[in-house]
């Protein structure tokens, strides 16, 4: 079954926030925000702005009439900058004007009085100073200080990996409308739409039942909406409510890149012991992340990390510690990941550091390291259903691994200015919330009189085909046709209280609870046709849209069947409620089971680097992947290599760039580099890991989202390979991305 929404994308019907037919009297809002990281304002300036004409108001802090708080775990956000500004692009106040020419030009109208103050941009010169965003995080097992003793080597070493911008093709933005008895429906391109109807609430000082948030849509995430898309719905809703008219608010691309958090960069130091024949005995890091001037989901992001700190490795001795860091960047927030990527980077850089020294391909060790089944994660969970080895045995059969590794090798005795490399990268991935509470799912089914069906959950579609693969869930547990089906909106005034679609979760969560209330409502439908044919309801089965008794066809059809259980007032409405089961984890111990499953897979990298200009090309990546039994091959496939080429691209060439006055060089398309139809892959090859998907899983297949951007890693360390190839002298950096100049700089490096 194909994407249920490719046909509108490409045919240009999809609607988004900004081609919401706009009500009369709609109005436009722009930000004005802080030019400089770091201040204290001394004074605002708006009168020349309100006497433009067609400016109806400028907002500011003082106008609010709830909360001036974004912030929702931990409260250090607010929605407007008051007193004090902590990064360039702070919003500080909102124009709103009949036309979005009109406030922009008002904008340039304001003045502020600022003095100035010294701006912090790193993460170790924040967690030197004390300044941190939340407690800092340790995980750890066994005993390294005993345990160094034991290592025949042990290397130590830095690693750094850069930020990214998430680049969703649709910017941030919501559009707000007053309704009746005080009430206001928020159009909103979110990830979390319960979040946005909880801030909002509080920033208007409403109960929540008054806010409704409405998204059909986005126009990509990646993360970067699950949070920071609130304080623009938070802004429209506040000049609706105040102003009595709709209110639209949409970012234009550089406000968007200036005023929103990346991926957070990550600063670390690690120290490595191995045996003699190679087993990792010890391990410990520290993780300096950048968490920006407010928390927003940094704390998570940092627990994430931890939890990935080994990957696919078992080490028996280890320990991390991990700094949120406060700076006088924007926010750092969730992307695609979620901190996860930044900790196998940093993993894979002490494994490739050590090889380096040993003169052994790096891959050696990560094999003999690999995690077996009962093996105890770092965080206490036991190891069940481990397909590490599996799938890198498969990839070494079926790629041909070794043979690749001659030919390389062959390729470069001949080739003196142009050197090719070789890396492989192997994933371990954990799927669910680590917050307990966010694991859980609602999803609403109302069966028509007709036999059509619509279905409410809490899953946001953003190009990833949740939608798709809930009417699948839906089509299979009623067994009717799919055309029978209508996914809705997600609206909060059908199912509250949701958790955002976020963690690779979305299908999972929602598409169980979508196949429970399917389930129930089959009941009751079966119970109808066993007394209608007056037979026993275990003889009763419903297939293709036809109820059959054992293994005969009826003629009652799925819709005759339907209006005979309405003509028998039988509840033809359900809700199913979703919590995923056996998790827990214990915060003060660190200690748990927080994850339903885990996924694995193995990548092979090839590339090869002009070794004149730097310059490089991704020749191929070869992945054997664990997708559990998909139940959409295309979906499935589709979602891996977008991710591949995303995380490649953060590895290469997605240089976020500040200048020490905490200011975003990188601000711009022309600036900013994303992997492009030239960068990505000459050929990726993907082989689906045959294995039993858990029940965990919807249909048991398995979340698909997040753990391929992992594989891009590898593109880096093939880099390397492909530099030391041409320079005897190269001493391996750790600091992604490798971008061309890096490359450059390494090739001729003493």
């Amino acid at each position: 079954m194909k994407n249920t929404d490719s046909i509108w994308h490409v045919t240009g019907r999809s609607v988004y926030v900004d081609d919401i037919p706009e009500v009369r009297g709609t109005l436009y809002g722009a930000i004005f925000s802080s030019p400089v990281a770091h201040g204290r304002i001394r004074k605002l300036q708006t009168f020349a702005a309100k006497k433009l004409k067609g400016v109806k108001a400028v907002l500011t802090a003082r106008d609010i009439p709830g909360e001036n708080q974004i912030g929702e775990v931990i409260k250090d956000e607010p929605l407007f900058a008051d007193k004090w500004v902590h990064y360039c692009g702070q919003p500080i106040a909102l124009v709103v004007a009949e036309s979005d020419a009109i406030a922009r030009l008002a904008i340039t109208l304001i003045h502020i009085d600022l003095e100035e103050l010294p701006a912090i941009t790193d993460a170790r010169e924040a967690c030197q100073k004390g300044l941190l965003l939340c407690k800092p995080g340790v995980f750890s097992m066994g005993d390294t200080e005993m345990t160094w003793r034991q290592c025949t080597h042990i290397f130590e070493g830095r690693a750094d990996c850069g930020g990214q911008e998430h680049l969703y093709i649709e910017t941030q933005g919501s559009y707000a409308i007053p309704l009746e008895n005080g009430g206001i429906k928020i159009h909103a391109s979110t990830q979390g739409p319960t979040h946005v109807q909880k801030i909002a609430a509080s920033v208007l000082n409403i109960p929540m039942h008054r806010v409704e948030v409405d998204v059909a849509r986005l126009g990509g995430g990646f993360g970067g909406k699950e949070d920071q898309a609130t304080a623009y719905a938070c802004m429209a809703a506040l000049a609706s409510k105040l102003l009595h008219c709709p209110v639209k608010v949409i970012l234009h691309r550089m406000d968007d890149m200036k005023m929103t958090g990346k991926r957070h960069p990550y600063s670390a130091d690690f120290k490595i012991g191995l045996s003699e024949d190679m087993r990792i005995l010890a391990y410990e890091a520290t993780f300096y992340q950048n968490g920006g001037a407010a928390a927003d989901l940094s704390p998570a992001i940092l627990d994430r990390s931890l939890f990935h700190a080994t990957n696919c490795y078992y080490i028996p001795n280890s320990k991390v510690t991990a700094y949120s860091c406060k700076t006088n960047l924007p926010p750092n927030t969730a992307f695609r990941g979620f901190g996860g990527p930044q900790a196998m980077f940093i993993m894979e850089s002490a494994i490739a550091m050590a090889a380096r020294e040993l003169e052994v391909p790096a891959r050696r060790i990560q094999q003999k390291n690999f995690l077996s089944e009962g093996d105890t994660f770092q965080y206490g969970q036991i190891a069940r259903k481990v397909h590490i080895k599996k799938s890198y045995q498969i990839a070494g059969q079926e790629f041909g691994m070794e043979k690749m590794d001659r030919e390389i090798k062959k390729y470069n005795k001949t080739h003196p200015y142009s050197k090719k490399g070789l890396a492989v990268m192997p994933i371990c991935f954990g799927i669910s919330f680590t917050t307990k509470a966010m694991n859980q799912a609602r999803a609403l089914v109302h069966i028509y009189r007709d036999g059509s069906v619509g279905i409410s959950t809490g899953a946001v579609e953003m190009g990833q085909g949740v939608n798709t693969k809930i009417l699948q869930t839906a089509a299979q547990s009623l067994s009717i046709s799919p055309r029978q089906i209508k996914l809705e909106t997600t609206n909060t005034t059908r199912v509250s209280n949701t958790s955002p679609t976020a963690a690779s979760s979305g299908a999972d969560l929602n598409g169980k609870a979508t196949q429970l209330a399917c389930n129930k409502l089959a009941g009751r439908l079966k119970k109808v046709a066993a007394n209608l044919m007056e037979v026993a309801i275990g003889d009763i089965s419903i297939r293709d849209e036809f109820v059959w008794i054992k293994e005969k066809k009826t003629g009652l059809s799925w819709q005759e069947l339907v209006n005979q259980a309405f003509l028998q007032r039988v509840c033809l409405s359900e809700q199913g409620h979703y919590i995923t089961p056996h998790i827990h984890f214990d915060k003060t111990t660190a200690k748990g089971h927080p994850f339903a499953y885990h996924v694995y897979g193995t990548s092979v990298w090839e590339v090869t680097v002009d070794c004149l200009r730097g310059t490089y090309t991704i020749d191929k990546v070869c992945i054997v992947h664990d997708f559990g039994n998909s139940m959409n091959s295309s979906i499935d496939l589709g979602q891996l290599e977008g991710a591949v080429v995303q995380g490649m691209g953060w590895m290469t060439m997605e240089e976020l760039a500040y200048g020490q006055d905490g200011k975003l060089l990188s601000n711009s398309l022309s600036t900013y580099k994303v992997p492009d139809i030239y960068s990505v892959p000459a050929e990726l090859k993907c082989i689906a890991l045959e294995a039993k998907g858990p029940k965990e899983a919807v249909l048991r297949s398995k979340a698909v989202g997040e753990p391929p951007l992992m594989y891009g890693i590898g593109a880096f360390f093939a880099l390397q390979d492909a530099i030391a190839a041409f320079n005897n002298a190269y001493t391996f950096r750790f600091d992604a991305p490798m971008t061309p100049e890096k490359a450059l700089l390494g090739l001729y490096s003493k």
